[in-house]
């Protein structure tokens, strides 16, 4: 059995529950194999964000990719925090994602978030049936990204995503996170966060 086999069988979610397979089974590694991902698969996950639930169906999302060599690659890294540059590197792609901040009518988009996460739920399950990993990073700086890439005004950059095929070696990682790497996941109880006809948090 390699290192990948049993790092997938520590992160597969030990649920109080059963769920669809493919979420049991997501997790956010920060070792990527050095396969370059297809265009044409990278298009198959933006197909699956682009049929997400929408309000209005206004789809606010926006992304802008990059592959491992470009210089739109070096840019998006030197964005990140130095905590996420350090293991980020190793992913064959780069991701920002952005939301349009009001609607066509001028008013400001309350949604507009919440459907930006849909369709990154839509597009982490995907990945996943593909044998891809998502690793979502909020270690952005957002307003430089906003500026290297000239997003114009009422767009907001909002988070990074490292994007490549599971595996990787995870002895590269420095020692406090190849640690990390190898814990099992844990999630709070749902008692914490679901309240059946009353607030109690």
């Amino acid at each position: 059995m390699t290192e990948l086999d049993t790092l997938q069988l520590t992160k597969k979610a030990n649920t109080d529950h059963e769920i669809f397979p493919l979420l049991q089974m997501r997790w956010s590694p920060r070792t990527f194999s050095d396969t370059p991902i297809p265009e044409e698969e990278l298009l198959r996950l933006f197909e699956a964000a682009r049929w997400s639930a929408s309000s209005f169906n206004r789809q606010p999302w926006r992304f802008i990719y990059a592959i491992k060599g470009t210089e739109a690659y070096r840019s998006i890294l030197d964005c990140l925090s130095e905590y996420n540059r350090q293991w980020a590197s190793s992913a064959p792609v780069l991701l920002l994602t952005a939301y349009k901040e009001h609607t066509e009518e001028g008013d400001k988009n309350f949604h507009a978030l919440h459907d930006l996460g849909l369709s990154l739920g839509n597009m982490g399950v995907q990945a996943e049936h593909m044998g891809i990993a998502m690793h979502h990073m909020a270690g952005l700086d957002w307003e430089k990204a906003q500026e290297v890439f000239s997003v114009p005004e009422g767009f907001h950059i909002t988070t990074a995503i490292a994007v490549g095929y599971y595996g990787g070696d995870v002895d590269s990682l420095s020692e406090d996170l190849r640690e990390q790497e190898r814990q099992e996941r844990q999630r709070k109880p749902i008692a914490s966060f679901a309240f059946k006809g009353e607030w109690k948090g």
